[in-house]
């Protein structure tokens, strides 16, 4: 006579520890106690005091009736005695959730609630008779059965129809006001494109792939549901061109002007230096997020608490601030020079009136919620700064071979501290180092990719800003493309394309700055109620045109308002921030440490030091405003 424990066995198909091992690896368990399940599931249960037409004479003996003298009506508080909910539309379908909610509604009333840990059984549950008896259990059992007959990985299996709901749509961890906040149409910043239901199926993964750290929170430090990522699909030749494009854009212009305010040699070996300082930071923060998981902000939260995650957004909302005031400045050089030019010198625009024009027509894209939406914009700008480049790369290098070496000096010990900062700003691109290790189907490889597009993107900056300072000398202007000869159409033209790249360029940068803090300042979607979306349109709205205006302050010292950016935002985001990360989280030998203490004094160093002589070079009364370079034709 087979027992019990042998009836189980024959109806657990054996499963190879090759494919045991590689499910465990595909999974990570979302789960929630059954008490939170239970309260989920409750709010969609129709009771008595729910439905407006119950009449009256039935309203002591619906679905769920109390039978505690006292009792309050609000659902299942008291001892209730259940009742079958075949009086309501579908009940005889919803009956066995009506039943298992009664059930644990009178378990918890009975035990002790001293301390609940998740049911970590109830993925990929030994299918035994309770597990068939379950709603949809025979189901479950027999494409679990079949995979394993076909020789297929089986699929993994939720307990029950109740751990589906729990976990699928909306309900996936989510709270009913969380429901009545999410807004599809708005994008979060690092938000994955997976959109729960979209051609799912019944051997469709319920969950994510892996996440090592099983006991992140559930929920961002924020408060809100954290996203469900798939794998990623990119290949590694895909991840560079992802790299190359994110730090290949407009700081490559203002390294001329970082070269003149550093010298020729000292810029150079500086510039190389902080490429290889933050490919080592970076790689450290690629480390902290294979162990957990995390966005950014939430990494610093989960190990050091709210105040490091608020530190790194404000950080990351202050640098891509920062960048679209800078790039407005650019364009506003660019367009300047670009009008003086065809009017033959006659026609000087102020700066002014071009800023006052861009944020005219920034507006209507900074009410863009949907980050693929701008997607045009970021192809044409990329051709555009391509073509920028090459141009720039051809005419200094003739001028070079043509007039020779322009006036150099090897060190310029006035405005050296302009360039850290300058530097650190041509190189921030931390901020697409996690989504882009994510997106790749190899992860593991992600160090090479970087390592490479580091080694390419410091030659490449150190040529740029080495032949702009050497063609120029003195002369050079904080945007380089403005020393070009003017009265050239080809010039003109590239001028134009440049500046529409950068202007394109710039929703992108505001994008995550924008969704930040609407995630911080407002709790509810905008989908709904029209005066919380008239209040976060003109909440951007705001913000375009503040960060205008401080482009406005900043339009006479460029370069030093950019090293002013690079100190203060983007040195705290490549080298503070990875180093006190790594150390809580993956320092555990005494070099790491050190490696990690010497990481975070560099930090702060250029902080204090870079930051403090740029505010006082600003605050000493700045230069007068610079206008380009114009000859008149003869």
């Amino acid at each position: 006579m087979s027992t019990a424990g042998e009836e189980d066995s024959h109806l657990k198909p054996s499963r190879p520890e090759s494919v045991r091992s590689s499910d465990d690896r595909d999974f990570h368990e979302h789960l929630i106690p059954d008490e939170d399940k239970a309260r989920i599931v409750e709010r969609h249960l129709v009771l008595s005091d729910s439905n407006p037409n119950t009449p009256a004479d039935e309203e002591a003996g619906p679905i769920l009736a109390d039978t505690a003298s006292g009792a309050g009506r609000s659902g299942f508080s008291g001892i209730e005695e259940y009742q079958a909910p075949h009086a309501t539309q579908g009940g005889a379908i919803t009956e066995d959730l009506y039943r298992w909610a009664h059930n644990q509604r009178r378990s918890r009333l009975v035990r002790s609630e001293s301390m609940s840990l998740p049911n970590r059984s109830s993925i990929e549950p030994p299918i035994d008779i309770e597990t068939i008896k379950q709603p949809g259990g025979f189901r479950r059992f027999f494409l679990f059965n079949q995979a394993t007959t076909q020789g297929r990985a089986p699929p993994p299996a939720l307990r029950s129809f109740v751990d589906f709901l729990t976990l699928y749509g909306h309900f996936a961890g989510e709270s009913l006001e969380d429901i009545d906040n999410y807004d599809e149409e708005e994008d979060e910043p690092g938000a994955s494109q997976f959109q729960i239901g979209a051609g799912r199926s019944e051997t469709s993964r319920l969950l994510p792939g892996p996440i090592p750290g099983t006991d992140l929170p559930r929920r961002t430090l924020g408060g809100r549901i954290r996203k469900v990522r798939p794998r990623g699909e990119a290949t590694v030749t895909q991840a560079v061109m992802m790299l190359l494009k994110s730090f290949v854009g407009t700081g490559i212009l203002f390294l001329g002007k970082a070269f003149f305010n550093g010298g020729l040699l000292f810029s150079t070996v500086v510039l190389v230096v902080i490429a290889l300082i933050s490919l080592w930071s970076f790689l450290l923060l690629v480390q902290v997020n294979l162990k957990y998981p995390l966005s950014f902000g939430d990494m610093g939260g989960y190990l050091y608490g709210p105040r490091m995650r608020f530190a790194i957004l404000t950080s990351i909302v202050v640098s891509q601030l920062g960048f679209v005031a800078a790039y407005s400045v650019f364009v506003a050089e660019s367009m300047q020079a670009f009008v003086l030019a065809v009017t033959q010198c006659r026609t000087l625009v102020p700066r002014a009136y071009i800023i006052i024009a861009q944020c005219l027509l920034f507006l209507p894209l900074s009410l863009v919620r949907r980050i693929a939406k701008l997607s045009w914009t970021a192809l044409v700008a990329d051709v555009f700064i391509l073509f920028g480049i090459i141009y720039l790369f051809y005419f200094e290098i003739g001028t070079l071979v043509t007039d020779g070496l322009a006036d150099v000096v090897m060190f310029n010990k006035q405005s050296f501290p302009l360039l850290i900062g300058t530097a650190v700003f041509t190189f921030e691109g931390i901020g697409l180092v996690i989504p882009i290790t994510e997106s790749m189907k190899e992860p593991e490889r992600f160090p090479s990719a970087l390592s490479a597009v580091m080694a390419v993107v410091v030659v490449l900056f150190s040529a740029s800003g080495a032949l702009s300072y050497a063609t120029f000398g003195s002369k050079i202007q904080t945007v380089v493309i403005t020393n070009l000869p003017q009265h050239s159409h080809f010039v003109q033209a590239i001028q134009v394309l440049y500046s529409c790249a950068i202007f394109l360029s710039m929703p992108l940068q505001l994008f995550p700055a924008l969704s930040i803090l609407e995630l911080g300042l407002f709790r509810r979607s905008g989908k709904y109620h029209w005066r919380t979306k008239m209040g976060k349109n003109l909440f951007r709205c705001f913000i375009v045109g503040a960060s205008m205006f401080v482009a406005w302050l900043g339009a006479n010292d460029l370069d030093k308002f950019v090293s002013l950016i690079g100190s203060l935002a983007c040195v705290p985001l490549c080298f503070v921030y990875p180093a006190l990360l790594h150390w809580k989280a993956c320092a555990n030998t005494r070099r790491a440490q050190i490696l990690d203490g010497l990481l975070l004094l560099f930090g702060i160093f250029c902080v204090v030091f870079a930051g403090s002589q740029t505010v006082q070079m600003l605050m000493s009364g700045g230069s007068a405003p610079q206008d380009p370079v114009c000859i008149p034709p003869k």
